[in-house]
């Protein structure tokens, strides 16, 4: 599954979810949770399930529910049984044992745990290997933790984050490459700043994340972009591997005025395969 884009869609506007269907992002993700007005949610159930159930589908389909110690999440995943959803995201997770627990409660359906969002989470992102086969990716928040720790933010004046928070985003980017399911990224809030989008999501892949979540249309092509491995590099990837190929047994080469060795020829090969799984 290609998870460039994951773009979130309030679940109680069938407005827009319908006309998100129409936009490039590899994976929408229908919000029950933030997004939507407590009194509201009743409604917003409705609306999502009646709308997974449509025959409008062609985009991957992911509902975040409610987290799991809210009281709301049984009401939840009643509304949506049978409405086939294509993943649950699952806020405020806390490790393994919180997939684990949805699972049992939803059977057969991938989860992308949010696994940075409550102080006890934070002692947990190396648990999600054990639960690799329930999940499909890992990603992280900086919103949460700040309220629930009582931290006045998360970002420095220039909007770069705290060392706290960095500290969250490594830790979740490995937990995730550990686990061996897709690293993505957190949203970038600042919608209107494409250029300053571009820098982050270009530094999320070259940290090693495979994709990021949006919370506006307008980012979708930015982030698109900066997850897609250009033509040159995959170039460079290419003739890498057939430098190895032509060099069999050689465990470093000179190629392009520099040594490459072993890990340059898995990094290589990486790249090829992402592109291979993204092409239509």
């Amino acid at each position: 599954m290609t998870l460039r884009s994951l773009l979130f869609v309030p679940g109680g506007r069938p407005d827009r979810m319908e006309k998100a269907l129409g936009l490039d992002a590899d994976a929408l993700i229908l919000d029950l949770e933030d997004s939507v007005a407590l009194e509201a949610k009743a409604t917003a159930r409705q609306m999502t399930a009646e709308f997974l159930r449509s025959d409008r589908r062609g985009r991957k389909l992911f509902v975040r529910i409610n987290p799991l110690d809210s009281g709301l999440l049984e009401d939840d995943l009643d509304a949506l049984k049978d409405a086939a959803p294509d993943a649950f995201v699952l806020p405020k997770a806390e490790g393994g044992a919180s997939v684990e627990a949805l699972a049992v409660r939803a059977p057969g359906i991938p989860i992308l745990p949010i696994a940075t969002e409550t102080p006890a989470a934070v002692f947990e992102l190396g648990s999600y290997r054990s639960v690799r086969h329930l999940i499909l990716g890992l990603t992280w928040g900086a919103e949460d933790l700040p309220a629930a720790i009582g931290a006045i933010s998360s970002r420095e004046e220039d909007g770069r984050y705290t060392p706290p928070y960095e500290m969250l985003r490594s830790l979740t980017l490995f937990g995730a490459h550990a686990a061996s399911v897709e690293a993505i990224e957190t949203v970038y809030p600042a919608f209107r700043d494409l250029d300053g989008l571009a820098a982050y999501a270009r530094r999320a892949r070259r940290d090693g994340f495979t994709g990021m979540m949006a919370i506006h249309p307008d980012q979708l092509p930015v982030i698109n972009a900066a997850f897609t491995p250009t033509a040159e590099e995959l170039a460079q990837a290419q003739a890498i591997v057939d430098a190895f190929s032509a060099n069999p047994g050689q465990g470093v080469l000179s190629f392009a005025g520099r040594m490459i060795d072993k890990p340059h020829l898995k990094q290589a090969r990486r790249l090829l395969g992402l592109a291979e799984k993204q092409s239509p």
